[in-house]
């Protein structure tokens, strides 16, 4: 992966976590995600998930510099991604379809997502780790 690719890689996981979280809570007034899944996803919940938006946005050009927080990334995806696994295989996301798309969607999709940027810091640590 060439350096500009993976600061666009942080550039892209920190927009995408400010935006979809901005667009699939209809800027915090989808009272359906934070009700569906208050442990992770209230209103604080998302909140934080656009400040590690913003940290992916200040690590973008300094990365290098930055592999244990690069690490942190790496667990942070690991987390969510095993919270959307277990939230995904004990609840019926028909039903959050039924209340509200958007928040259908979201909780179709997080995981996904958090897999994909999980696998994308995964690189760039091992790379930043092994030198290359």
């Amino acid at each position: 992966m060439s350096n500009k690719l993976i600061r666009y890689g942080f550039i892209t996981a920190g927009l995408t976590n400010i935006l979809a979280v901005l667009f699939f809570s209809k800027f915090f007034t989808n009272t359906i995600i934070p009700l569906t899944d208050p442990a992770v996803m209230s209103n604080f919940g998302l909140i934080m998930i656009m400040l590690w938006g913003l940290a992916y946005l200040a690590v973008a050009n300094n990365y290098k510099q930055m592999k244990w927080v690069v690490g942190t990334f790496v667990i942070e995806k690991l987390a969510y991604m095993i919270a959307w696994v277990s939230w995904i295989s004990s609840n019926d996301v028909g039903k959050v379809y039924d209340k509200d798309m958007l928040a259908g969607i979201f909780y179709s999709i997080y995981g996904i997502n958090d897999l994909i940027f999980f696998i994308f810091f995964s690189l760039v640590f091992y790379k930043l780790i092994s030198n290359k």
